[in-house]
């Protein structure tokens, strides 16, 4: 096992789901309302300190982590999944920089230290959540907002 202490790996945070623009449809109910459901979280990306791991070898053969996007939304109010959280381990001692500053981003020291290095998008609005009083049929949904992509 060759002892590896200095590797560059590019994060990706997921990306928000988009909104859903739907109206309820029934036999008897020839006007419904706007039912389209709000868009899931896309996944942040941490970095987790652990004593299993003693060289950063791993990294020479996988260097890019993408975590996942959020679902859109859907009709009938529903929401869209959140995407999941990736936890990329590292050994005890290890040192996190960004690449484009060349500022430390944290310390790893002890087994559980966890830094958030890529923040997910938010999921976009349906347009239920834009419904008032004076707008009862919204024709427009809110796309995703990207998060801090990472490095």
């Amino acid at each position: 096992m060759k002892f590896i202490d200095r590797a560059e790996i590019n994060v990706h945070a997921g990306r928000g789901g988009n909104g859903c623009m739907s109206f309820r449809r029934e036999k008897y109910i020839p006007k419904g309302g706007p039912d389209g459901g709000n868009g899931g979280r896309g996944g942040n990306v941490y970095i987790k300190a652990t004593d299993r791991l003693q060289t950063l070898e791993d990294f020479t053969y996988k260097t890019q982590f993408k975590a996942q996007s959020g679902e859109e939304g859907r009709r009938a109010n529903q929401s869209g999944k959140d995407g999941e959280d990736l936890i990329i381990e590292v050994p005890c001692g290890t040192i996190v920089w960004d690449a484009e500053t060349g500022e430390p981003l944290g310390d790893l020291v002890e087994p559980g230290d966890t830094l958030l290095v890529a923040l997910g998008g938010r999921g976009g609005r349906g347009n239920a959540t834009f419904a008032t009083s004076t707008n009862q049929a919204p024709r427009f949904s809110e796309k995703e907002k990207l998060g801090n992509p990472g490095t």
